[in-house]
């Protein structure tokens, strides 16, 4: 069938030479000269701030990559601060110690509003005790991806820590060309904030030649490039590996966690897993590795935050691939460098809550921590036994709600304290989506869950129910004075679908 040429219309595409019009003016130089001709490294901080156009009532972003050593957030606010910018949202993944100065901020009122995981330290206390005059929210790994995704947390101009970096942009946790550069792995939740963020600062103590590969976050959304002394300090950036717990009653629960897994029937030639950092979840990995080899399994992936021992296990052929969204030590980071099966993994994939391909969905199983546990299996690893915030969400509630067998391990006591309560302080992962909670004292799995029971009577573990588990702690501690609090709230959980779950109230120390 011909086609009929009436039906095309005229395209006025050809100049008078002959030459197509689309093709721009072109440039004979080369490369080297183009690109000192075109980098993107701006002489300072200061310009790099006002080349985004930054003002008052904007969202600004950072990562916590860089955790207690961090020294980006302090950086851009002093100077931001000089500049007189003021009414601003911190939309920082996770807040930690080393951001104290922060409280200044607050109260000069150029930060008005914070949106995170977690806080801790000083700048936690006095936003428990009534710094802040809007409550803060608390987001999951998964829930901050998705509303960062969605335009709920729109980010005007994200300032971005790298340990690398070309003069195009093409930045990384890691450094090929010095051994002790500054280095924090993979960039996992820096990686959301660089794909949507209106502007990206990428701020840097090590510049490296074109190209910087593989990258963690790539040239093409990167606006502007800052080089200064030191970006973080190294030790509080990475340790050189996790230790392994010592503690009797953290290997007691690690050992009883890992038969329980064994038993679950989700352990497996081809399982997949994600470990905690602690103490007990560290222990759990190590019993399964031993597990593992006895039995001559492999596990097809590791997910998370990951540690030296997971990559241990890879390069014993124990662990197929590894997913990585945050570096816990040097060993994870230096092999997400050398080993081509360790990929660094964005916020997005690993448990965005609009993402169905998120890999936090394909989870057989994880061990997760919690600061206590209540007779309805909710979680609460945010608030302390004294109603101050102590700690972050993290990915505990994407990976409980996606993971087919969720297990918190925790301690029946601490000091003085149940783990076991009738009540949580604050919800951060509803008990719906807790299986099983192992103590030093025993083992209480949920209700929903009959086909574990079942399994776990079978394997001989020591079950109790919650409510047992509660009264045993009491009878040991007692029950704790209630904590006082004011009516004022002055932080908003949210699920990891972005709804309320949870508020945390100012606490009252009249």
């Amino acid at each position: 069938m011909g086609v009929d040429m009436t039906k095309i219309p005229h395209l006025d595409c050809i100049s008078q030479n002959g030459v197509y019009r689309g093709v721009p003016e072109r440039d004979f130089s080369t490369f080297n000269a183009r690109m000192r001709a075109s980098d993107k490294i701006l002489p300072s901080l200061r310009e790099a701030i006002a080349r985004t156009g930054l003002r008052d009532g904007m969202t600004i972003s950072f990562h916590h990559h860089f955790r207690n050593g961090d020294y980006i957030v302090n950086m851009v606010l002093d100077e931001i601060a000089s500049m007189g910018i003021k009414n601003l949202t911190v939309a920082a993944s996770s807040l930690s110690s080393c951001h104290a100065p922060m409280i200044e901020h607050i109260r000069n009122g150029v930060v008005t509003h914070i949106e995170t995981s977690g806080l801790r330290g000083e700048l936690a206390e006095q936003i428990s005790r009534g710094l802040m005059e809007v409550p803060v929210v608390f987001r999951s790994h998964g829930g901050r991806a998705a509303a960062i995704a969605r335009g709920e947390l729109h980010i005007d101009v994200a300032f971005l820590g790298a340990p690398s970096c070309d003069p195009y942009g093409n930045a990384n946790g890691y450094n090929r060309d010095e051994e002790n550069a500054t280095i924090c792995g993979s960039m996992g939740y820096a990686k959301v904030d660089a794909q949507y963020a209106d502007q990206v600062v990428v701020i840097t103590d090590h510049i490296v030649r074109f190209p910087n590969t593989p990258f963690g976050i790539p040239e093409s959304q990167v606006d502007y490039i800052v080089s200064v002394e030191r970006i973080g300090d190294p030790s509080g950036i990475m340790s050189g590996a996790t230790r392994y717990t010592k503690n009797p009653k953290e290997l007691l629960i690690a050992k009883t966690a890992a038969d329980l897994i064994e038993a679950s029937g989700y352990f497996y030639d081809g399982f997949s897993m994600q470990m905690g950092s602690g103490g007990a979840s560290l222990a759990t990995a190590r019993f399964l590795r031993e597990k593992m080899e006895q039995r001559g399994l492999q596990a097809r992936f590791a997910l998370g935050g990951i540690t030296g021992q997971i990559v241990e296990m890879h390069e014993a052929g124990l662990v197929e691939k590894i997913l990585d969204v945050q570096s816990f030590d040097l060993i994870a980071a230096n092999s997400l460098k050398n080993n081509r099966f360790h990929q660094q993994i964005d916020g997005s994939y690993y448990a965005g809550y609009d993402n169905e391909g998120a890999a936090v969905n394909q989870l057989d199983f994880v061990v997760l921590s919690a600061l206590e546990i209540d007779t309805n299996f909710d979680v609460n690893v945010i608030t302390g036994s004294d109603g101050v915030i102590r700690g972050a969400i993290g990915g505990h509630p994407d990976t409980a709600a996606g993971a087919s067998l969720s297990v918190v391990v925790a301690p029946l006591t601490r000091g003085r304290i149940p783990t076991i309560v009738h009540r949580v302080n604050t919800v951060v992962t509803p008990g719906a989506a807790v299986d099983v909670v192992v103590t030093d004292q025993g083992v209480a799995v949920n209700p929903r869950r009959a086909d574990l029971i079942e399994r776990f009577r079978k394997a001989g573990m020591p079950l109790f129910t919650i409510e047992q588990l509660r009264a045993r702690a009491e009878r040991i501690v007692g029950t704790p004075e209630p904590i006082r609090y004011r009516d004022r709230v002055i932080g908003l959980v949210l699920y990891r679908d972005n709804t309320v779950l949870d508020v945390i109230r100012q606490i009252d120390e009249t």
